[in-house]
């Protein structure tokens, strides 16, 4: 991507109506656009980190045997009425419209009951069994306050996946399969040793779920943790039932912020036993199917990772997800036509500001969009015959000749 062949800007200053530094810094860098509160359009660069975190996401869960889906944002009202979640009294997120036709659609929120219903068509006997599949898909929660940009919106991007089983053992290999996977897929993303599986309220599903909660500042959850963090759970079900189950007393117990990034779920038979989805078991008996969800936050995930590792200046991507690898800068009319080279070459790895701003504006727009690596070639450098690459987390510049570089690409 060259600066002079893409609409986005950069900016100095922003609305200061968002507080999150997550939501300044990828507003003024041009990774996304506000609509309205709780609402954001990704533009092209914003759009690769998306993308790069699902391919992560995609990865890890096929390797356990998920198939990926892709249903609709518009919900029959039908299989919601038979779980008791269409009523606007007993969930208050709905978006709903009225039909020129007649009748009342909404928008979804999640997706487990069209799925359990879609089921019905494909599952029968417990030779069907088990399934899971996932999919990417944009949410939509009528939240009555959306804040801190990406991290809480009323629009936004989520990967969630649902497993239909035969049996609580089945399901619960499972359970555990999709809890080593996430693990990975934040590692791969940069933020494995700061995001703790944590014991959660269950809710209505369970006595008990997990949550993958990242630390944060400005985390709108508070998660306690014991010394070597053996034992981490969110605040919600901090009492003595609970301490006592997990063999730790509240002294022992450190706190601190964090941000919710993923959940897990058994379900049992919450769905599944409403919407009438059944099966044949080995002994020619009808049974409920075993279901569970787990779901990851793809567009609160790439706030999370901004807010976690911006400096002063601006974002720092991890390079699993970046957009690009290099900010490229060329001073110089030479240094432009090796600039204008290596890019064309290698167009997925260079984001080119040849743009018509002094070096030192492209400096700070390089700090300010955050990625992996700033590699600027000059007149002075290149009397070297070098290139100046400096890597944004750790500050550190190392100079390379052209042919090192080239071939480290």
């Amino acid at each position: 991507m060259k600066a002079s062949q893409t609409f986005v800007k950069t900016f100095k200053d922003i609305s200061k109506d968002e507080a999150a530094r997550s939501a300044q810094f990828l507003l003024r860098a041009g990774y996304i656009h506000k609509e309205m509160a709780g609402v954001y359009t990704y533009l092209p660069l914003g759009l690769k980190v998306i993308e790069n975190i699902k391919n992560i996401i995609r990865e890890e869960l096929n390797a356990i045997g998920c198939q990926e889906i892709s249903m609709t944002a518009l919900q029959n009202p039908e299989p919601w009425q038979k779980s008791g979640r269409w009523d606007n009294q007993d969930v208050d997120i709905w978006f709903k419209t009225e039909l020129s036709v007649g009748g009342e659609i909404g928008l979804a929120p999640t997706h487990e009951e069209p799925l359990t219903n879609m089921m019905k068509k494909y599952i029968s006997s417990y030779k069907d069994l088990p399934v899971y599949v996932y999919q990417f898909q944009t949410k939509f929660r009528n939240e009555l306050r959306a804040k801190s940009g990406i991290l809480r919106g009323r629009e936004f991007l989520m990967k969630d996946l649902y497993s239909f089983s035969a049996d609580d053992e089945t399901h619960m290999q499972f359970y555990h399969q999709v809890e080593n996977a996430y693990h990975k897929i934040f590692e791969r993303v940069n933020i494995g040793e700061s995001t703790y599986q944590t014991f959660a309220s269950g809710g209505i599903f369970s006595k008990y779920s997990h949550e993958f909660q990242t630390v944060l500042p400005i985390g709108e959850d508070t998660i306690y943790y014991n010394q070597d963090k053996s034992v981490v759970l969110n605040e919600e079900v901090l009492n003595d039932e609970v301490l006592d189950e997990l063999g730790v007393k509240k002294a022992e117990l450190k706190s601190t912020k964090a941000a919710e990034v993923a959940n897990i779920f058994t379900l049992k038979y919450k769905y599944s036993e409403p919407l009438d989805l059944n099966f044949i078991n080995q002994d020619g008996e009808r049974e409920y199917v075993t279901m569970g969800c787990y779901g990851i936050g793809v567009s609160r995930l790439m706030g999370v990772i901004a807010e976690k590792f911006a400096d002063d200046k601006g974002l720092i991507w991890p390079e699993s997800i970046a957009p690009f690898s290099y900010y490229l800068i060329a001073i110089g009319n030479e240094a432009d036509k090796i600039a204008n080279d290596i890019h064309d070459k290698h167009p997925n790895l260079f984001y080119f500001d040849d743009s018509k701003n002094r070096p030192g504006e492209k400096f700070a727009d390089a700090d300010l969009v955050g990625l992996p690596y700033r590699a600027v070639i000059s007149d002075k450098t290149l009397a070297g015959n070098k290139i100046e690459i400096t890597n944004r987390l750790t500050g550190k510049t190392d100079l390379l000749t052209i042919d090192e570089f080239v071939a480290k690409l």
